[in-house]
């Protein structure tokens, strides 16, 4: 695939997954935002900073498929090479990180236990989705690269040091 076109491709997928799942559905849960702000202390500004780190890191991680994968992390058009390189040295799953950190983001920004909950129903599915799918079409097209990569770096929990497989 093209820089082009990957980077296109990630665009469009960031939009369609990640911004329903992380923006969209919460939005609509806490009433368009209409919700007043958490009033416990803190919260606030733990939730903004929150938001905007993971959303950092979710570009980050998309712009890692585009440039050093030439793919997009749509099923339908995978990455040419395994993705290692930046925050992929530290978690296998940065994406879904992200998103799960946006939403409980929101979750303390309104003090929605609504949000907390739709979280937790989130992070079950993409943990399901991740052990059924991802990890045994990861292992099949990309055999002992990936089983090196798999057993080195966290799916879930981000080590501390970068690995340098």
């Amino acid at each position: 695939m093209r820089t082009f076109s990957a980077i296109a491709g990630s665009t469009l997928f960031l939009v369609a997954a990640p911004g329903v799942v992380a923006w969209l559905l919460p939005w609509l849960l806490t009433d368009h935002y209409h919700r007043p702000l958490s009033a416990v202390p803190g919260f606030v500004p733990a939730g903004a900073v929150l938001m905007v780190g993971a959303a950092a890191i979710l570009l980050h991680a998309f712009a890692r498929f585009a440039l050093e994968g030439l793919g997009t992390p749509a099923p339908v058009a995978p990455t040419e090479k395994l993705v290692v390189g930046g925050v992929y040295r530290h978690v296998r799953n940065p994406m879904y990180v992200a998103v799960l950190a946006i939403i409980l983001g929101q979750a303390l920004l309104f003090s929605s236990w609504l949000v907390i909950v739709y979280g937790l129903i989130a992070a079950a599915a993409m943990i399901s989705f991740v052990k059924f799918y991802e990890e045994p079409t990861l292992a099949s097209r990309y055999g002992a690269e990936y089983e090196t990569y798999r057993r080195s770096v966290p799916g879930w929990l981000p080590r501390l040091t970068p690995w340098r497989g």
